[in-house]
Formats: structure tokens, C-alpha cells, sequence
């Protein structure tokens, strides 16, 4: 059963006669738990036509390098194969998404696609949405609880935010089944053309090659299905209480995969509420960080269009870090000096190092490395700057909702104004002692030194 309000019209069209339902997956990168493919499946069993799936794959996705699209192909490859072994034909086009929905819904009944809240994903859907000849529809499934419903506006902190999603929670955390696929599109002949080899297809894209892919770490839904088993075995009892020491590994490891949507967060939130035998305070704080923290940054991008800028943070963060804008900064640093983790501070370098070299960064060090940036930088705006792009850059979660919602954290973004202090302000201050105090951060250190070894 999926939830009616997962299911919103995109435009006043109606249902046409057509060779195919065509599900137009983009921010949905996965054939298990899949609400857009279910609903697709559904209504082509109720039209007796089989199933198409596009995917658009453009070498212009905003800040994207070699990392990112190695990462989404080897989880597309999957796709292909489990939507193989359901008899639905996987078209992978190399241009751009909106183009390639576009046409192939030509010959389509109805067009059902995924949702996105970055602006681009937004555009995107609008145009497909303007040019589509039939019916389009989207169907939330990057999410637990849609974004309007959770909340009708702009949430000023997590605060405020949990009380309103906790109220409607309950009815969307239930089960998503397969449907069974009426009739085979495998055979099924199309008039486009269509890519046959993913991994060459990499080295063909005109993309930006200077971050390479992260060794060891595999894309596609069974490498995060893994990641989520070895969580629950051997990290989740303990997530609450050891999550936030940079020098333990108790994270779960699947922010790359939920951005890509290579595993449904659903899935997970109801993977991990089975596990009775695990204390109910180390669920709920796995369960808070997975939907009411990343739900959080959805509400951040979806209603506020300025998301990706300086401007998105609160009036009296602007304020206050505007009337110490001429504080001395007892150091400065220039982009490629934080790109290159050339600081006076070993753990800043350290987390520098981590995500360049794994893609990720401990969520713990990334606030200290986004307050670093702020105390470190000529103005807060140039900080900003410079933490967005470094994290987009490396960051396999990077250019997420998530992300633009934790970079501005830094800034005062869904926090609390403080006792004021040089540089800072209000803002929320992070320094070097705090981690000595709360942590073992020559392990840290180690940790990361021992990533660099041999690359």
C-alpha cells in the first residue's frame, strides 16, 4: 500500500493510449523499496502494458566529478539486473534527464517519476512535466514522510520540526511489497538509443576527473544492504553513546548510498526498529539522525529556494556574524590551503585528509571542520564558500539536501543563538580542547594516518 500522499499530479493530463507506463527514475536509484517503481508496475498491471524504467544521465549534475558518477554507475548496473529479473527493461541514456524522459514519453501511457528537492531535480520534473504528452506523475520515495506533510513551511530548528513529523510518522512507516509485473517489457523495441556498457561509459562523459573514485567502496543497494546488516550486528547497540567519537567507527556508513537513493530510508527505519533486542534509546537515536535530522534538510531545500547560499541562514546569524566581521582572525588560510589540509590544526587537517581520501568525513569533525572554516576565513561568506564547494567536491553525500542544511548548522542554521565571542558572534563555538577533553583524538589521528599509507 503506498500512502495517497506520496502520489501528486504534475500536470492536467490525462492517461493516454500508450505502448508502456515509463517510470523516470533519477533521485531513486534502487529496484528494492521503491515507491515510484511499485506505483508504476501497479498502474501498467491495471492498463495491461508493461513497465519501461529511463534513467538520464547528464554530464552537467552541478559540482559532480569521476567520484559521484563511478559511485551511481556500479549502482545502476545493479538496477539493470534486478529489473531484468522482474521482466522491465532498463533504458540508460546518456544526456540529459529531463530530455530523456521527455522522450520516451512519447510512446507512453502515463510517465511516473521519483522526487527530488535540490532545485535542479525540481526544474528537471517541471519541464517533463510541461512536455510530457500524458499524465505525470511523482511519487515520493527519498523520504519517510513527504516533505508537505510533515510540515506546510520553512522549520526554524529540529525542535520545532519533530513534533509535526512525529504526529504523522506512524502511518508511513509500514512495509512496501514488490507487485508482480503483469507483462514483459524486455523484448519490448524502442526507438532510441540506449547504453549497453556502463563502466565505459564513464570514460566517455565530459566530466571534471580530477577526484578519483573511492577505493574499496562499491556502489548499488547489496553493498548498502551489507553495510546495514554489519551496522546492526555490531555497531547499532552502542550507536548512541559512541557515535560521536571521531576515533570509533559506530556510524552506520550509509549517507552515500541514501543520497543516491541506492536504499530506501523506509527500509532502514524499519530494518532497525525490528531489532527488539537492541535497547529502545540506541534505536531512537539511530531513528532521530535518519529521519528527523535528514528529513530536516529536505524541509531546508524544499522550502527555502536560497538553500545553496549565505543568504539562507537566519536573520540573526547574518546579524551577528556581520558585527564581528572585523574581528582579527588569529589565523588565515586560502582555499588551496584548506583543500591541501595545510592548517596549523591536525585534527582540521585530519578530517580534510579523511574525506578527500574515503569520500566521507566523521559527521562529529565535520562540525568542527565547518566551525574551523568560519574562525579561519577573511569573512563568514568566503567560509561559506569555501565548505560548501570542498564538500560538494569530495563528499560522496555531497551536493544532498543534508549537506546544505549541515554546512550552514555551522553558521547557526537550525541552532540557537550562544554568549557571544570574537569572531563567531552568536554562533555556536567548537574548538580543539572540546575534542580533547570529550575524545581520544590521537586515535583520530592515527585513524586517518593510516588511510594515507600507500596512496
Amino acid at each position: 500500500m503506498i500512502h495517497p500522499s506520496r502520489i501528486q499530479p504534475l500536470n492536467s493530463r490525462s492517461i493516454q493510449d500508450g505502448r508502456y507506463v515509463l517510470y523516470w527514475m533519477q533521485a531513486s536509484q534502487r529496484v528494492e523499496c521503491n515507491h515510484a517503481l511499485e506505483h508504476a508496475v501497479r498502474e501498467a498491471g491495471l492498463l495491461h502494458l508493461p513497465v519501461v524504467v529511463v534513467f538520464g544521465l547528464t554530464d552537467r549534475f552541478p559540482e559532480a566529478n569521476l567520484r559521484h558518477y563511478a559511485f551511481l554507475l556500479e549502482g545502476l548496473e545493479e538496477v539493470r539486473s534486478g529489473l531484468r529479473k522482474r521482466g522491465i527493461r532498463f533504458v540508460l541514456r546518456h544526456r540529459s534527464p529531463e530530455r530523456a524522459a521527455v522522450e520516451l514519453a512519447g510512446e507512453a501511457a502515463l510517465v511516473v517519476a521519483d522526487r527530488g528537492y535540490l532545485r535542479i531535480q525540481r526544474q528537471w520534473r517541471s519541464h517533463v512535466a510541461a512536455n510530457a504528452p500524458c499524465a505525470v506523475v511523482q511519487v515520493e520515495s527519498d523520504v519517510v514522510v513527504p516533505a508537505e506533510t510533515a510540515s506546510p513551511k520553512e522549520e526554524y530548528t529540529a525542535g520545532t520540526f519533530r513534533p509535526k513529523l512525529h504526529r504523522v510518522l506512524k502511518g508511513y512507516l509500514a512495509p512496501l511489497e514488490a507487485r508482480p509485473v503483469r507483462k514483459d517489457s524486455l523484448s519490448l523495441r524502442l526507438d532510441v538509443d540506449a547504453a549497453e556498457d556502463f563502466a565505459a561509459l564513464a570514460g566517455t562523459m565530459k566530466i571534471d576527473r580530477s577526484v578519483a573514485p573511492v577505493e574499496g567502496l562499491a556502489g548499488g543497494t547489496a553493498s548498502a544492504n551489507r553495510l546495514l546488516e554489519a551496522f546492526i550486528a555490531g555497531k547499532l547497540r552502542h550507536y548512541g553513546d559512541r557515535r560521536n567519537d571521531p576515533g570509533l567507527d559506530f556510524a552506520s556508513g550509509l549517507s552515500p548510498y541514501l543520497h543516491f537513493g541506492q536504499i530506501s530510508p523506509l527500509a532502514v527505519a524499519l530494518r532497525v526498529s525490528a531489532e527488539k533486542a537492541v535497547p529502545a534509546a540506541a534505536r531512537e537515536a539511530f531513528l532521530e539522525e535518519l529521519i528527523v535530522r535528514r528529513e530536516l534538510g529536505m524541509n531546508f531545500a524544499f522550502y527555502n529556494e536560497r538553500y545553496d547560499e549565505y543568504a539562507s541562514l537566519p536573520d540573526w546569524a547574518r546579524k551577528t556574524l556581520a558585527e564581528h566581521g572585523k574581528d582579527r582572525r588569529e589565523f588565515l588560510y586560502d582555499e588551496g590551503q584548506w583543500e591541501r589540509a595545510e592548517t596549523h590544526d591536525p585534527y582540521w587537517n585530519a578530517a580534510q585528509r579523511e574525506m578527500v581520501l574515503t569520500g566521507r568525513m566523521h559527521n562529529y569533525m565535520r562540525m568542527y571542520w565547518g566551525k574551523k572554516l568560519l574562525e579561519w576565513s577573511r569573512t563568514p561568506e568566503e567560509a561559506f564558500r569555501t565548505a560548501l564547494r570542498l564538500n560538494n567536491r569530495y563528499e560522496l553525500d555531497g551536493r544532498d539536501p543534508n549537506s546544505f542544511a549541515g554546512v550552514a548548522w555551522c553558521f547557526g542554521k537550525h541552532d540557537r543563538a550562544w554568549p557571544g565571542r570574537k569572531v563567531f558572534g552568536k554562533i555556536r563555538y567548537m574548538n580543539d580542547a572540546g575534542l580533547r577533553r570529550k575524545f581520544d583524538m590521537d586515535t583520530y589521528l592515527a585513524k586517518v594516518a593510516a588511510l594515507g599509507k600507500g596512496r
